[in-house]
C-alpha cells in the first residue's frame, strides 16, 4: 500500500483533531509540519511524533519528503499557501472555508488545474455515512419545497470580546466572523444538495471589529424556498429538516449528523389524517469524524484526480459565493477583498 506523507500546515487544536482521523487510514502517513516559530513547531512535532519541522512554508512546499499538504492557518492565509504548494507539485487539502473570497478561490482552482494536483475543501459533514443516508434518502420526499438549517453556538471567545480582548475568531483581517466559521456548515451542505440559489437575502448583527457575530439568510430556489440561521452569540437546539411534498428528512445537528429521520406525510385514511411512523436512517459511524474528509482526499490522490465529486471545486466555489453575497449585503469587508 502507497503511503501518502503530509506536511500540515498550522498547528491549532482543529490540526490535532483532523490528525486523530487521518490516521485511521493506513495510507495517511504525517511527514512534516510548519509552523511560525522552531518552538511550537518542535513541540507539535514531539506530540505528533513528525521527523521534520519547517519555519518556511517554501521550504516545506519544495521538500521531496510529502506528497501533499494539510492547510488550516487563518483564512486569509490559505489562498496564498495553497497556491504556493500547488506550483510546487503538492496536493491540498485545505480547511474550510477555502479562502476569503471567490476571486482566491478561483485561483486555487487554477492552480490545481494548472498542476495536475487534487485541491479539496475540508468539509466534513458532506462525506460522512449519514449525510450520505441523506442524500440517498432525498427521493422519497417528492418534490422539495424547503430547506431550513441551524448553527447557533455561543463561543467563549464572545465573553473575551465583551472584555475589550478581540481574538482571532472576530478580527476582519484574518477573513473571520460568525459566517466564515460556522455558517457555513449550513451553507455547504445546500449547495451540495441542491446547487446555487436564485437570489439571496441576508440580514444580521455586526460587531464593533466589523464581522459578522450572527445572521439569518433566505434563499430562492424558485420551487424551493431555504433559511439557514447561525450565531456565534446565542445557542439554538433546532435541527436541520428537509420538506418535500411527500415528508420530511431531519437532521439532529448539521455540523456533525447523529441521526437522519424520515417522516413521511401523514396519509389519509377513512377521511382522517393518520399519522405515518417515523423511520431512523441513521448509519452506524465507525470511524472518527474526520476520517471521511481525509479518506476522500486520498482517493484523489490514489486516484490521479483533481477534485471530489462531492466537495467539488463547483461547490466550493459556489458556497463562497454565497458567502461573498451575504457579506456584502451585511457590510463584512475583509482587506483580501481589497487586494
Amino acid at each position: 500500500m502507497r503511503k501518502i506523507r503530509f506536511g500540515v500546515v498550522g498547528t491549532n487544536f482543529v490540526t490535532d483533531w483532523v490528525i486523530a482521523g487521518a490516521r485511521q487510514d493506513p495510507r495517511f502517513e504525517l511527514a512534516a509540519v510548519c509552523s511560525r516559530t522552531r518552538e511550537r513547531a518542535a513541540e507539535f512535532a514531539v506530540r505528533h511524533g513528525i521527523a521534520r519541522t519547517f519555519v518556511s512554508l517554501e521550504e516545506m512546499a519544495a521538500s521531496d519528503a510529502i506528497d501533499a499538504v494539510y492547510i488550516a492557518t487563518p483564512n486569509c492565509m490559505h489562498a496564498a499557501q495553497a497556491v504556493c504548494c500547488m506550483e510546487r507539485g503538492k496536493h491540498v487539502l485545505c480547511e474550510k472555508p477555502m479562502a476569503s473570497n471567490a476571486r482566491e478561490v478561483r485561483a486555487m482552482i487554477e492552480a490545481s488545474r494548472r498542476n495536475g494536483v487534487a485541491l479539496m475543501e475540508a468539509v466534513k459533514t458532506t462525506l460522512t455515512p449519514n449525510f450520505m443516508a441523506l442524500r440517498e434518502a432525498l427521493p422519497k420526499a417528492g418534490t422539495i419545497r424547503r430547506y431550513f438549517s441551524a448553527f447557533c453556538q455561543y463561543s467563549s471567545r464572545y465573553d473575551k470580546f465583551k472584555e475589550g480582548i478581540v481574538l482571532n475568531a472576530f478580527r476582519p483581517e484574518l477573513s473571520n466572523g460568525a459566517m466564515m466559521d460556522i455558517g457555513i456548515y449550513t451553507i455547504y451542505p445546500m449547495v451540495v444538495l441542491f446547487g446555487r440559489p436564485r437570489r439571496i437575502s441576508a440580514s444580521g448583527i455586526l460587531l464593533s471589529s466589523g464581522v459578522d457575530a450572527q445572521g439569518t439568510v433566505d434563499f430562492d430556489y424558485g420551487e424551493m424556498n431555504a433559511t439557514v440561521l447561525y450565531s456565534k452569540i446565542a445557542n439554538s437546539s433546532l435541527p436541520t429538516e428537509i420538506q418535500g411534498e411527500a415528508g420530511n428528512l431531519t437532521l439532529d445537528r448539521i455540523n456533525r449528523i447523529g441521526r437522519v429521520v424520515w417522516q413521511p406525510r401523514p396519509a389519509a385514511a377513512s377521511g382522517l389524517e393518520r399519522p405515518a411512523e417515523p423511520q431512523d436512517l441513521s448509519r452506524p459511524t465507525e470511524r472518527d469524524e474526520y476520517y471521511y474528509e481525509v479518506a476522500e482526499f486520498l482517493d484523489l490522490v490514489e486516484q490521479g484526480r483533481r477534485e471530489s465529486s462531492v466537495n467539488s471545486h463547483e461547490n466550493s466555489l459556489a458556497t463562497i459565493g454565497i458567502i461573498d453575497e451575504v457579506r456584502r449585503q451585511l457590510g463584512v469587508v475583509y482587506p483580501a477583498d481589497l487586494i
